[in-house]
Protein backbone atom coordinates (compact mmCIF):
# COMPACT_ATOMS: atom_id res chain seq x y z
CA UNK A 1 0.00 0.00 0.00
CA UNK A 2 1.43 3.42 -1.00
CA UNK A 3 0.14 5.56 1.59
CA UNK A 4 2.21 7.03 4.93
CA UNK A 5 -0.53 8.33 7.87
CA UNK A 6 0.24 8.52 11.21
CA UNK A 7 -2.74 9.35 13.28
CA UNK A 8 -2.78 9.91 17.17
CA UNK A 9 -4.31 7.02 19.12
CA UNK A 10 -7.00 9.16 21.56
CA UNK A 11 -7.69 5.53 23.69
CA UNK A 12 -4.91 4.20 25.52
CA UNK A 13 -3.51 0.41 26.26
CA UNK A 14 -5.67 -0.25 29.24
CA UNK A 15 -8.65 0.28 27.04
CA UNK A 16 -8.11 -2.06 24.59
CA UNK A 17 -7.99 -4.62 27.02
CA UNK A 18 -10.94 -3.32 28.79
CA UNK A 19 -12.66 -3.39 25.34
CA UNK A 20 -11.83 -6.91 24.61
CA UNK A 21 -12.79 -8.05 28.56
CA UNK A 22 -16.14 -6.52 27.85
CA UNK A 23 -16.34 -8.13 24.85
CA UNK A 24 -15.85 -12.14 25.32
CA UNK A 25 -18.03 -11.22 28.71
CA UNK A 26 -14.49 -12.26 30.79
CA UNK A 27 -14.97 -12.08 34.51
CA UNK A 28 -12.43 -9.20 35.42
CA UNK A 29 -11.43 -11.37 37.92
CA UNK A 30 -10.50 -14.34 36.54
CA UNK A 31 -9.20 -12.85 32.42
CA UNK A 32 -7.59 -16.07 30.23
CA UNK A 33 -4.62 -14.46 29.82
CA UNK A 34 -4.02 -16.72 26.84
CA UNK A 35 -7.08 -15.98 24.55
CA UNK A 36 -6.52 -12.02 25.58
CA UNK A 37 -3.22 -11.82 24.67
CA UNK A 38 -3.76 -13.22 20.97
CA UNK A 39 -6.61 -10.71 20.75
CA UNK A 40 -5.05 -7.59 22.08
CA UNK A 41 -2.01 -8.75 19.52
CA UNK A 42 -3.96 -9.06 16.54
CA UNK A 43 -5.57 -5.91 17.62
CA UNK A 44 -1.84 -3.74 17.83
CA UNK A 45 -0.80 -5.38 14.47
CA UNK A 46 -3.87 -4.07 12.75
CA UNK A 47 -3.28 -0.41 13.90
CA UNK A 48 0.11 -0.99 13.30
CA UNK A 49 -0.79 -2.27 9.61
CA UNK A 50 -2.36 0.90 9.52
CA UNK A 51 0.44 3.71 9.87
CA UNK A 52 -1.10 4.71 13.09
CA UNK A 53 0.91 5.93 15.74
CA UNK A 54 0.87 3.67 18.53
CA UNK A 55 2.35 5.24 22.06
CA UNK A 56 5.01 3.14 23.78
CA UNK A 57 2.23 1.77 26.58
CA UNK A 58 0.96 -0.30 24.11
CA UNK A 59 4.04 -2.85 23.55
CA UNK A 60 4.77 -2.46 27.03
CA UNK A 61 1.43 -3.76 27.93
CA UNK A 62 1.99 -6.19 25.19
CA UNK A 63 5.07 -7.69 26.52
CA UNK A 64 3.31 -7.65 30.10
CA UNK A 65 0.71 -10.00 29.22
CA UNK A 66 3.40 -12.04 27.29
CA UNK A 67 5.14 -12.46 30.36
CA UNK A 68 1.87 -13.09 32.81
CA UNK A 69 1.13 -15.61 30.12
CA UNK A 70 4.73 -17.33 30.17
CA UNK A 71 4.46 -17.24 34.38
CA UNK A 72 1.30 -19.23 33.98
CA UNK A 73 2.30 -21.92 31.36
CA UNK A 74 4.99 -22.64 34.18
CA UNK A 75 4.50 -25.50 35.89
CA UNK A 76 3.90 -25.17 39.48
CA UNK A 77 6.75 -27.72 42.07
CA UNK A 78 4.64 -29.81 44.74
CA UNK A 79 6.95 -28.60 47.63
CA UNK A 80 6.56 -24.83 47.07
CA UNK A 81 4.39 -22.88 50.03
CA UNK A 82 1.14 -21.93 48.51
CA UNK A 83 1.21 -18.85 50.77
CA UNK A 84 3.95 -17.48 48.76
CA UNK A 85 2.33 -18.40 45.51
CA UNK A 86 1.14 -14.83 43.84
CA UNK A 87 -1.62 -15.06 40.59
CA UNK A 88 0.83 -13.27 38.17
CA UNK A 89 -2.64 -11.20 36.95
CA UNK A 90 -3.33 -10.07 40.09
CA UNK A 91 -1.32 -6.54 39.22
CA UNK A 92 -2.81 -6.34 35.97
CA UNK A 93 -6.37 -6.79 37.47
CA UNK A 94 -5.75 -4.26 39.93
CA UNK A 95 -4.23 -1.65 37.90
CA UNK A 96 -7.58 -2.20 35.40
CA UNK A 97 -9.99 -2.03 38.03
CA UNK A 98 -8.54 1.53 39.50
CA UNK A 99 -8.01 2.73 35.76
CA UNK A 100 -11.68 1.84 35.32
CA UNK A 101 -13.02 3.43 38.42
CA UNK A 102 -11.12 6.63 37.31
CA UNK A 103 -12.42 6.27 33.74
CA UNK A 104 -16.00 5.76 34.70
CA UNK A 105 -16.35 8.74 37.18
CA UNK A 106 -14.36 10.96 34.68
CA UNK A 107 -17.33 10.00 32.26
CA UNK A 108 -20.17 10.91 34.63
CA UNK A 109 -18.67 14.03 35.32
CA UNK A 110 -18.34 14.57 31.21
CA UNK A 111 -21.76 13.69 30.98
CA UNK A 112 -23.05 15.45 33.56
CA UNK A 113 -25.59 19.25 32.04
CA UNK A 114 -24.47 22.39 33.37
CA UNK A 115 -27.96 22.64 35.37
CA UNK A 116 -26.61 19.21 36.63
CA UNK A 117 -23.11 20.29 37.76
CA UNK A 118 -24.79 24.07 38.75
CA UNK A 119 -27.48 23.83 40.44
CA UNK A 120 -29.20 20.40 41.96
CA UNK A 121 -33.06 19.87 40.72
CA UNK A 122 -35.66 17.75 42.37
CA UNK A 123 -34.58 15.08 39.35
CA UNK A 124 -38.43 15.19 38.10
CA UNK A 125 -38.57 13.93 34.72
CA UNK A 126 -41.87 14.39 32.60
CA UNK A 127 -40.79 11.19 30.73
CA UNK A 128 -40.68 8.86 34.10
CA UNK A 129 -44.44 10.31 34.59
CA UNK A 130 -45.49 9.01 31.25
CA UNK A 131 -43.72 6.02 31.53
CA UNK A 132 -41.47 6.47 28.57
CA UNK A 133 -38.20 4.75 28.15
CA UNK A 134 -35.01 6.37 26.63
CA UNK A 135 -33.04 3.52 24.08
CA UNK A 136 -29.45 4.53 26.01
CA UNK A 137 -26.98 5.57 23.30
CA UNK A 138 -23.63 4.98 23.91
CA UNK A 139 -20.59 6.66 21.89
CA UNK A 140 -17.99 4.58 20.27
CA UNK A 141 -13.90 4.45 20.07
CA UNK A 142 -11.24 2.98 18.03
CA UNK A 143 -11.11 -0.11 19.35
CA UNK A 144 -14.95 -0.91 18.07
CA UNK A 145 -14.11 0.99 14.62
CA UNK A 146 -11.09 -1.31 14.21
CA UNK A 147 -13.35 -4.15 14.88
CA UNK A 148 -15.84 -2.87 12.48
CA UNK A 149 -12.57 -2.59 9.98
CA UNK A 150 -11.42 -6.02 10.35
CA UNK A 151 -15.09 -7.17 9.37
CA UNK A 152 -15.53 -5.02 6.07
CA UNK A 153 -11.55 -5.65 5.22
CA UNK A 154 -12.31 -9.91 5.61
CA UNK A 155 -16.04 -9.71 3.71
CA UNK A 156 -14.11 -7.66 1.01
CA UNK A 157 -11.96 -10.63 -0.05
CA UNK A 158 -8.36 -10.76 -1.08
CA UNK A 159 -8.94 -9.85 -4.63
CA UNK A 160 -8.03 -5.82 -5.47
CA UNK A 161 -9.18 -4.52 -8.69
CA UNK A 162 -6.57 -3.36 -10.23
CA UNK A 163 -8.65 -0.17 -12.11
CA UNK A 164 -8.81 1.28 -8.81
CA UNK A 165 -5.01 -0.03 -7.75
CA UNK A 166 -4.05 2.31 -10.29
CA UNK A 167 -6.37 5.63 -8.79
CA UNK A 168 -4.77 7.51 -6.53
CA UNK A 169 -6.48 7.76 -3.48
CA UNK A 170 -5.86 10.90 -1.09
CA UNK A 171 -7.33 10.98 2.67
CA UNK A 172 -8.15 14.60 2.01
CA UNK A 173 -10.68 14.02 -0.93
CA UNK A 174 -11.98 10.49 1.19
CA UNK A 175 -12.62 13.20 3.73
CA UNK A 176 -14.04 15.53 1.00
CA UNK A 177 -16.45 12.90 0.43
CA UNK A 178 -17.77 11.47 3.48
CA UNK A 179 -18.34 14.94 4.29
CA UNK A 180 -20.30 15.86 1.43
CA UNK A 181 -21.96 12.57 2.31
CA UNK A 182 -23.32 13.44 5.83
CA UNK A 183 -24.09 16.90 4.73
CA UNK A 184 -27.36 15.59 2.82
CA UNK A 185 -27.83 12.65 4.53
CA UNK A 186 -26.93 13.40 8.17
CA UNK A 187 -26.38 10.23 9.57
CA UNK A 188 -24.50 7.46 7.70
CA UNK A 189 -24.05 3.91 8.90
CA UNK A 190 -20.33 2.54 9.30
CA UNK A 191 -21.51 0.26 6.71
CA UNK A 192 -22.94 2.18 3.89
CA UNK A 193 -19.39 3.87 3.95
CA UNK A 194 -17.54 0.68 3.80
CA UNK A 195 -19.75 -2.23 2.52
CA UNK A 196 -19.76 -0.61 -0.91
CA UNK A 197 -16.32 -0.92 -1.47
CA UNK A 198 -14.35 -3.66 -3.22
CA UNK A 199 -10.97 -2.64 -2.85
CA UNK A 200 -9.12 -3.12 0.21
CA UNK A 201 -7.24 0.33 -0.40
CA UNK A 202 -10.14 2.38 -0.51
CA UNK A 203 -11.22 0.51 2.62
CA UNK A 204 -8.42 1.62 4.30
CA UNK A 205 -8.67 5.03 3.37
CA UNK A 206 -12.16 5.38 4.11
CA UNK A 207 -11.24 4.17 7.48
CA UNK A 208 -8.50 6.63 8.39
CA UNK A 209 -10.50 8.86 6.92
CA UNK A 210 -13.36 8.34 9.72
CA UNK A 211 -10.53 8.27 12.11
CA UNK A 212 -9.20 11.56 11.29
CA UNK A 213 -12.41 13.36 11.58
CA UNK A 214 -12.89 11.75 14.71
CA UNK A 215 -9.78 13.05 15.60
CA UNK A 216 -10.57 16.54 14.84
CA UNK A 217 -13.99 16.12 16.33
CA UNK A 218 -15.90 17.02 13.39
CA UNK A 219 -17.48 13.82 13.59
CA UNK A 220 -18.91 11.58 16.64
CA UNK A 221 -19.88 7.46 16.24
CA UNK A 222 -22.47 5.59 18.12
CA UNK A 223 -23.76 2.45 19.20
CA UNK A 224 -27.56 2.10 20.24
CA UNK A 225 -26.53 -1.46 21.42
CA UNK A 226 -22.85 -3.10 22.29
CA UNK A 227 -21.18 -4.87 19.11
CA UNK A 228 -24.70 -3.46 17.28
CA UNK A 229 -24.38 -1.12 13.64
CA UNK A 230 -22.32 1.94 14.17
CA UNK A 231 -23.58 5.46 13.30
CA UNK A 232 -21.69 8.28 12.33
CA UNK A 233 -23.11 11.75 11.97
CA UNK A 234 -21.68 14.96 12.19
CA UNK A 235 -20.81 16.29 15.65
CA UNK A 236 -21.81 20.03 15.25
CA UNK A 237 -25.59 20.73 15.37
CA UNK A 238 -26.14 17.17 16.06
Amino acid sequence: MAYEIKLDIFEGPLDLLLYLIKKNEIDIYDIPIALITEQYLEHVEIMKSLNLDLAGEYLVLAATLLHIKSKMLLPVPEDEESDDDEDPREMLVRQLLEYQAFKEAALNLDKMSVLGRDVFSRGYSPKEEEGEEEIPIREVGIFELVEAFRNAVSEAGNEELMEIDAEKISLSETINQIMDELNTKKMLSFTDLLGGLESKTRIIYTFLAILELMKMRVIRAYQAVSYGPIRICLAVGE
